[in-house]
């Protein structure tokens, strides 16, 4: 079975944005572009001679795909990738380069200056609220703690949860 790869419409910038993720996520790389030749039929070509039309790169083992499309879409964060750091310098490095340009939101959401949404957090996140020996009032004193946050940070996360039991 083929994986699911998601595919990000870009206007005009997909180059840019692909060397920009490769150089924010660790373990990353462009893996292929393929550019206007000029003379494949497409619609505007000749005038997007050079340009990438689509390409392929990998974000920490994940394979994302893009198109240079132009300004007929438009993104919204009811799409959004999530990434989760066991190393709070790690998310806290990546956060700020996704950030430069872009714009925080609360608990760990930043849409970057492609517009793409993203959802920075630390794995103690996951590990806390999905814990099965988890009562109730701990998952909700870490809910609370993480509410008011925009950067999320695991040990206030941590400390709620110690401090319900």
């Amino acid at each position: 079975m083929n994986p699911i790869k998601p595919f990000i419409w870009f206007d005009n910038n997909a180059e840019e944005a692909m060397n920009y993720y490769v150089n924010t996520f660790k373990n990353s790389k462009i893996q292929n572009i393929e550019r206007y030749a000029g003379d494949q039929g497409i619609p505007g070509e000749k005038e997007l001679k050079g340009k990438v039309l689509n390409g392929s790169f990998e974000l920490m083992g994940q394979t994302f795909m893009c198109l240079d499309g132009g300004p007929q879409f438009e993104k919204t964060g009811a799409i959004s990738f999530l990434i989760e750091f066991d190393d709070q310098t790690e998310l806290d490095a990546v956060w700020d380069r996704l950030l430069d340009g872009g714009k925080a939101m609360q608990c760990g959401w930043v849409t970057d200056k492609f517009g793409v949404t993203w959802q920075i957090a630390p794995s103690a996140l996951g590990r806390l609220m999905s814990d099965p020996n988890a009562t109730a009032a701990q998952k909700k004193a870490v809910m609370q703690a993480m509410m008011p946050m925009v950067k999320l940070q695991a040990a206030p996360l941590e400390a709620a949860f110690e401090a319900a039991r």
